[in-house]
């Protein structure tokens, strides 16, 4: 069931979900995106997974221990969560509701398992998919950046398979092929929705207005 904030969808801001299988470049294109469009903020995830070398929490991820994090599913306070690779993660939920109803339009970068959770409790938001050229370039992306085991590889390309097929859901796909030119999709697909007339009534009734107390629009002939 859906879980609008307000009434008035013109004044609420976007809630985009941008997902795909583990390295396939959804947190380099996302750091891209919010440099390249205004208004645009991106959403801490809360996890149980140990930080990595050079990660903030509160910045990076809000860290807590397996049992603060149950305790919070257990009062609902997670937009979205999941158990991925034996870590919890999830989205808060204030926070997230605290952003769209001030108007700023929010970016979740999470996985398959919490964007299905999030179109299921809140269908208005914007899912776009992200999509590695071949499976072979996935692997190597995920060996190249050095934060994970041997076993941890493995188990990624043994769900990379079935989250692919997750895609259908998605109202976009984006193929990471050209990092410049997957960001430049991902903006362009924000921007698009920004001009929706859904969200522009306030704009169009302003100038309708303009127009019919225009006298010069009443003197036109043809």
């Amino acid at each position: 069931m859906s879980k609008r904030i307000n009434d008035d969808t013109s004044n609420q801001g976007l809630l985009i979900v941008i997902s795909g299988p583990s390295g396939v470049g959804k947190g380099t294109l996302c750091k891209i995106l919010l440099n390249r469009v205004e208004n645009l903020f991106l959403s801490i995830s809360a996890t149980t997974r140990p930080p990595r070398v050079g990660e903030v929490d509160g910045r990076n991820y809000i860290f807590m221990s397996p049992e603060v994090f149950e305790e919070k599913i257990q009062k609902g306070e997670f937009l979205e969560w999941a158990r991925v690779y034996n870590n919890y993660y999830g989205t808060p939920k204030d926070k997230v509701f605290q952003m769209l109803r001030e108007g700023k339009d929010v970016v979740l970068e999470i996985d398959i398992q919490g964007a299905a959770q999030v179109k299921k409790n809140y269908p208005e938001g914007i899912f776009i998919f992200i999509s590695p050229p071949n499976f072979d370039e996935l692997k190597k992306r995920i060996i190249k950046r050095g934060k994970d085991s041997k076993d941890s590889i493995e188990l990624r390309m043994k769900c990379a398979a079935d989250e692919m097929k997750a895609a259908l859901d998605y109202d976009y796909i984006v193929l990471n092929d050209d990092l410049n030119q997957a960001a430049l999709c991902l903006q362009s697909i924000i921007l698009a929705e920004r001009c929706r007339i859904s969200r522009n009534m306030e704009l169009l009734k302003k100038l309708r207005e303009e127009w019919a107390n225009d006298e010069s629009v009443h003197r036109l002939t043809y």
